[in-house]
């Protein structure tokens, strides 16, 4: 898993009015324009992707707030599977 998987699942399914690749990986992706729909298209893109599902616990805003941040929750879900 990298970074730049994460930016494809982004560029498809965020819906951000600017370039994915343009934003560092702790910009907040609600802040340049990701809706909360989106947020859902983006999960369960992820989910399928990495082969993962996000437990109840990590269904917040925090978690889907940058690369970075989704980066750190996929890697940890992976440690315990």
């Amino acid at each position: 898993m990298s970074n730049a998987d994460i930016r494809a699942v982004l560029e498809t399914h965020a819906r951000i009015p600017v370039a994915v690749e343009s934003l560092s990986d702790e910009a907040n992706l609600f802040t340049a324009g990701m809706t909360s729909l989106a947020s859902v298209e983006v999960i369960l893109a992820l989910e399928e992707r990495f082969g993962i599902e996000f437990p109840d616990q990590m269904m917040h805003r925090k978690t889907f707030a940058s690369v970075s941040a989704i980066a750190e929750a996929i890697a940890r879900l992976k440690a315990v599977a």
